[in-house]
Order: C-alpha cells, then structure tokens, then sequence
C-alpha cells in the first residue's frame, strides 16, 4: 500500500496513448491486486473455472497485457522477492485486516446483505504461490519479459526506470518515487467509472502520470528530503508521528533540514531511522534485468488457459491473433525497436 503523498505530488491526466512506443516496468503485485479485486462476478466472487480455481488474475494479465502490446506499450512485470525486514509490522496489520473482513462477509452472507457482500468480497484478496507460477507461465508463453527482485518489486521497478532501462513504472503506489522512479503512471489497467470502496459512491478514474522531477521541483526538496518527510507521516516499515500529514511533513523538513533535525526538534524517535532511509536510497536490485520481448507460444497459451481452466477458446483466439500480429511486427525490428 505505501506512503501515502497523494496531497503532495504533481499529478497530470493522460490517456493510455500517451505511453506508445515506452518500455514500462509494472509492479506486479500490485496490478495482481487490482485484478483480483475489479475482475469480479455479479456477486462479487472473483471468476472461477468449474473446479472452482480463481482465474481472475490471468483474465487481467492476458486481456490487459495485449491490450498494451496493441497500444504501443512494452510491459515488463516486476515480482516481489523476499520482503524487507521491517515490513512484518504492515503485513501483519493486512493479515488483521483481512481477517476482519471475512468476518463481516460472513456475517453480511448470513444476513442477506447482498450489497455488502459484494463490496466486502472486493477486499478479500489472496496471492499464492501458484498464482504467482501461472501468470509467470503465460508470461512466458506470450514472449513477455519479467523480473524476479531481490526484495520490493515497487524498488526493482523505479531502480529501472532510474537508470534509463524502461521508460516509467506503472503502479498505485507512491512509493515508487522514494525509490527513484522518474515517471509513474497510475491507473492504466483499471480506469473508467469505479465504486469507493465501502461506499455507495462511484467516482470517474482516469490515467495519470506523475513526474518526479516535477513535484520535487514544485515542492522545492530533494529526494532524500521527500524520503525523509515520509518516514515522518510512516511507511510500510515504521509508523509516522501522530498528526503529520504529507503537507506538514514537507513543511518540517523544509523547515528544519532533515529528518534527524526535526525528531530532536520533537524530542521523538523513529526506529530503526537510517536503515529505511539506506532501504529507499539503495534497496536490493537485480541489476542485470531482462526487458527483451521473446518468442509467443501461442499452443502453450491456449493450453493454460482453455485447457486448464476453461478459458473460451472463441474470446481468447483473436487476442491471440492480435498478440501474434504484434510479434510479427517487432520481429521485423528486431523485436524491441519496435517499442
């Protein structure tokens, strides 16, 4: 989930057009979410094959990965690896969390609740392994590249694109400024007209990108000082100091330099401080990532998914012909100039 610096960053709209021809890293964990949570039934329950296996997340991958391709964009997906230590903390907050979900959606199933029951199925999302080993597999059998890091996805995908290998990362997180991404573009595979959740109220989502250069400069700070001022309002691995919203916090590090400064001017303590601040600044990367589009196996596709979880073969054959149309013409360029 993240910091969140949503008050504070330059945000402008986009379209999905305006990624043509860019390599982009995506936060694979974090797109799995979303799928998982917007690719529902009627009822709310995610979509299933008939020996009831969730199918939800390589509906999302195959569907709005060639969606993409079509568009100009080149995906390259970004796995966790091992979390950071200090992360259990949030983890176990989720776990928590979740817990009382289900708790309420049974109690909404027993009750009749429809329409609580479809919201509270929404937020009940679970990632496995074999989940994970899937979409590696299609993604394999579509010729689409993909990174296992280290460590934080969200780190190994703004490493990335800070050092020029793609062009932006695509996640919600705004994390991903901490960790030195340059462009981050959010809602590009789950746009359109989207229920609050928890709520009754549907608001009208578009694609934006955020420029981090743009909003440090706005801001007039540094990236480390950004780091900084979200250790203060708390991340995924410390809590913040009470009543310090993104906009107070710039303000005390503005004020007073950095952070080291502003909890001796508050007479607090944050633990564990200079290793976050080393974990943003130089998290564990695979620095030899490979972002090169490779061979489809169209037979392999129509196995995974018709074969084994009852995909049609009518919807999922011109997708199919459309990804292999986009090979054919980046093969003429050597594959990746194309991009």
């Amino acid at each position: 989930m993240g910091v969140d610096l949503s008050d504070i960053v330059v945000k402008r709209k986009i379209t999905i057009k305006d990624l043509a021809n860019m390599t982009v890293a995506i936060d694979a964990y974090n797109i799995i979410y979303q799928f998982l949570s917007s690719i529902r039934q009627p009822d709310g329950t995610p979509l299933m094959d008939r020996s009831g296996n969730i199918t939800s997340h390589l509906s999302g991958i195959f569907y709005r990965t060639i969606t993409m391709l079509e568009n100009g964009i080149k995906p390259v997906y970004v796995f966790d690896g091992k979390p950071f230590r200090l992360k259990n903390r949030t983890l176990e907050e989720r776990r928590i969390v979740k817990e009382k979900n289900i708790s309420d959606l049974q109690r909404a199933r027993e009750e009749g609740d429809t329409e609580k029951v479809r919201s509270l199925s929404s937020r009940i999302n679970y990632i496995n392994g074999d989940m994970i080993r899937e979409i590696k597999e299609l993604l394999t059998y579509m010729g689409i590249p993909f990174v296992q890091a280290p460590s934080e996805g969200e780190a190994q995908a703004s490493w990335m694109n800070g050092k020029d290998l793609v062009q932006g990362v695509i996640s919600q997180d705004y994390d991903c400024i901490l960790f030195g991404a340059k462009q981050i573009y959010r809602n590009i595979t789950t746009y359109g007209r989207r229920k609050v959740s928890g709520k009754n109220i549907y608001i009208n989502v578009s694609p934006e990108v955020i420029d981090s250069a743009e909003t440090l400069r706005v801001l007039d700070i540094t990236r480390e000082m950004m780091i900084d001022a979200a250790i203060l309002v708390g991340t995924d691995f410390n809590t913040g100091i009470e009543r310090v919203g993104a906009k107070t916090a710039v303000k005390l590090i503005k004020k007073h330099g950095n952070i080291y400064e502003v909890l001796k001017a508050k007479e607090r303590e944050i633990e564990n401080l200079q290793e976050i601040r080393e974990f943003f600044l130089n998290p564990p990367v695979d620095e030899n990532p490979d972002t090169n589009l490779h061979e489809m196996q169209k037979d392999e596709i129509l196995n995974a998914l018709c074969g084994r979880h009852d995909f049609s073969r009518e919807r999922v054959s011109p997708y199919i012909d459309n990804l292999e149309k986009v090979h054919r013409k980046a093969s003429q360029f050597n594959l990746d100039s194309f991009f």
